[in-house]
């Protein structure tokens, strides 16, 4: 008989009380904080793959991470999984007041006119009184790239922003100068590095392409290169040894695959 989201809250309940696993007895916020972030990321790989079965498995530890927190806090008598369910939904109804006509707002027929609504309503919300602290909101624990298109994007509705993304070209180049300059000593070699990063996050954004999903898809194109240029080399000598013409000439070779 197939077990509901009750069955499995009072399932963790069980492992985290006395006799239950000693384990999962010890786990605080901070010990799992990790581990909610490698589920979320295992979970959007199994969707980039493109398999069910996987995805609903990933979803089920997302899930527990979830629950395990909730039972935590409820254990500390700060709040339980129905708070945070409350919580959520109560949030998704003052963010949709198109449908669920608060205040007679009006209908909104596009996607883009509801992010817009959203996020007004997510810096009432907040109490932001600057465009600042709308940047410094920015989730920290966000891969880099993704972090810095997510700030970019913000200072825009501040209007500090790039005309378009021939205008970011020049910025690059100039920080690639940079680059040199502080590799002859001229100054902090990772803070010039950081800043050529951030100056191409800007440049993919104007071009509306996600600086980290264009990396995921480089770092996946040079594995499968990598792949294949060892499989083209046929000596006996390690493939670690070789000189770089030689590995140059099977990569060219890899590429034409």
């Amino acid at each position: 008989m197939k077990k509901n989201v009750y069955e499995f809250v009072e399932l963790m309940k069980t492992l985290r009380a006395p006799g239950g696993c000693p384990w999962d007895r010890e786990q605080t916020h901070g010990s799992i904080k990790m581990n909610m972030l490698e589920e979320a990321y295992e979970t959007f790989d199994a969707i980039d793959e493109g398999n069910d079965e996987k995805t609903m498995d990933e979803l089920g530890d997302v899930l527990m991470q979830v629950v395990f927190h909730a039972i935590i806090a409820e254990e500390e008598g700060k709040y339980d999984l129905d708070d945070v369910a409350g919580n959520v939904f109560e949030k998704m109804v003052r963010r949709h007041p198109h449908v669920f006509r608060e205040n007679d707002e009006k209908t909104l027929d596009k996607s883009s006119e509801v992010l817009v609504k959203w996020e007004k309503i997510k810096s009432v919300e907040k109490g932001f009184t600057s465009y600042a602290q709308d940047l410094k909101d920015v989730v920290k624990a966000l891969p880099a790239l993704t972090r810095a298109e997510k700030i970019q994007k913000r200072a825009g509705k501040a209007g500090f922003d790039w005309k378009n993304a021939e205008a970011v070209i020049p910025k690059i180049k100039e920080e690639i100068a940079e680059v040199e300059d502080a590799l002859s000593g001229k100054g902090n070699v990772e803070e010039e590095i950081g800043d050529l990063l951030f100056a191409v996050a800007n440049l993919a954004r104007k071009l509306s392409i996600d600086p980290e999903k264009a990396l995921m898809a480089a770092n996946k194109k040079f594995v499968s290169r990598f792949e294949k240029m060892e499989k083209l080399y046929e000596g006996n000598e390690d493939f670690a040894s070789l000189d770089m013409k030689m590995k140059d000439e099977l990569w060219e070779k890899a590429k034409k695959i």
